[in-house]
């Protein structure tokens, strides 16, 4: 069974947004829908990621609310910065994050973080992965923002990850 259809939540995923598309519950479009659960996950198997084992789940679900409130703290910061915008010059730079992370799926996982927190961008990861280039829109004491950044997300991605 595997080897025919070795994601069957994604192929079940398929044939749902197949029918979901096609307005359909038609023989063809049924035909269609699972052709295309069969060979879609046939093909893209070398690109998945190897399954990995869920550690320190409570680190994860603190992790997630840490993100969820950093998103609203920045979003509003970011907003209010935006609005004074003609009152001040704005305190952005670039600051260099020295990483102790080597995981491929952690780093995916920095990177998507820091896209999602407002006023921050992952503009460079170094070749050997020792350090990444950020920009940030308002940062006074940039040692105190890669702490900050350091004990808030590579530390809890260290522990579920590595």
């Amino acid at each position: 069974m595997k080897r025919w259809l070795p994601a069957p939540l994604l192929s079940a995923a398929l044939v749902g947004l197949w029918l979901l598309l096609e307005q359909s519950i038609g023989a063809g479009a049924l035909v269609v829908g699972v052709v295309l659960a069969v060979v879609m996950p046939l093909l893209l198997a070398p690109l998945r990621p190897a399954g990995r084992r869920l550690r320190r789940p409570l680190t994860l679900a603190r992790l997630i609310g840490v993100v969820g409130q950093d998103v609203v703290v920045s979003a509003l910061q970011v907003g209010r910065d935006v609005l004074r915008a003609g009152r001040g010059i704005p305190r952005s730079r670039f600051v260099v994050v020295p990483l102790a992370l080597r995981d491929p799926g952690a780093l995916a996982a920095l990177a998507v973080i820091t896209a999602v927190v407002p006023g921050t961008v992952w503009s460079e990861l170094a070749p050997d992965r020792s350090h990444l280039l950020l920009h940030v829109l308002d940062v006074d004491d940039e040692a105190a923002f890669v702490d900050r950044y350091r004990s808030r997300y590579e530390r809890p991605l260290q522990e579920i990850f590595e």
